[in-house]
């Protein structure tokens, strides 16, 4: 739930950080948090945020703990795959047909719509269009996981991921001004399914596997090498 409360050593053992540590990040306006009878409290869903927009700087090492933490918090099993039973047998498009940003986000949602997953497909792109404007969602260059900011648990049927490959790149707000090419659609019904799937996916994916996905002949292809890399950060 994004309005739970946390104190000081929840959020410690959420991020696998120590009390001090995350009283040093409160203290340094990292973590919105407020006082409540002499004591740090945290809105998760603030927490949450911290850590999705530092993801892409986080190493392998950190994102493991994170993703542990994470899971121990909500009754996951970090053991289990996770990211590739989110995508169905129709969700990952190569090539997927856009040359504008808004064009990646419709076409991705058309794909979930058509697999039964999306109940209200111009809300859902409304809401992701919205994210994207509040902060783009790319991670690492030419890659992007185009998210609505806080779950739709009534536009969706269930949670899911939607893979797609443009044959070109494509302006999607990179910083450094790199197009993007590959998008994952991240669509949960809930908090808890959101952060862990971020977390997983940014252990799969770094710019040494980034090549070899870009260069998938076809969508079984990036499917399997998917498959794999999840089975290796499982591992």
């Amino acid at each position: 739930m994004p309005h739970e409360l946390l104190s000081v050593e929840q959020v410690a053992r959420y991020l696998k950080l120590t009390p001090q540590e995350v009283t040093r990040l409160a203290s340094g306006g990292k973590i919105p948090c407020h006082k409540a009878q002499g004591k740090l409290q945290f809105r998760k869903g603030d927490v949450d945020h911290w850590v999705e927009s530092h993801m892409a700087d986080l190493s392998d090492t950190r994102l493991a703990e994170i993703e542990e933490g994470v899971s121990a918090h909500h009754g996951f099993d970090s053991a289990l795959m996770l990211i590739m039973p989110l995508v169905p047998p129709t969700g990952v498009v190569v090539p997927l047909a856009a040359r504008t940003k808004d064009a990646v986000i419709r076409n991705l949602v058309t794909v979930a719509e058509k697999a039964d997953l999306a109940y209200d497909k111009a809300d859902l792109i409304e809401n992701i269009r919205q994210r994207e404007e509040l902060c783009p969602t790319t991670m690492l260059p030419g890659l992007a996981f185009p998210h609505p900011r806080h779950p739709l648990p009534y536009d969706i049927a269930e949670s899911f991921i939607i893979v797609g490959r443009t044959d070109s790149g494509i302006p999607f707000g990179d910083p450094s001004g790199v197009l993007t090419r590959l998008f994952f659609l991240i669509c949960c019904k809930d908090e808890r399914t959101h952060l862990h799937v971020l977390a997983r996916l940014s252990r799969m994916l770094d710019e040494k596997s980034l090549p070899e996905l870009m260069d998938a002949p076809d969508a079984d292809t990036l499917r399997a090498l998917l498959q794999k890399r999840e089975e290796k950060a499982q591992g």
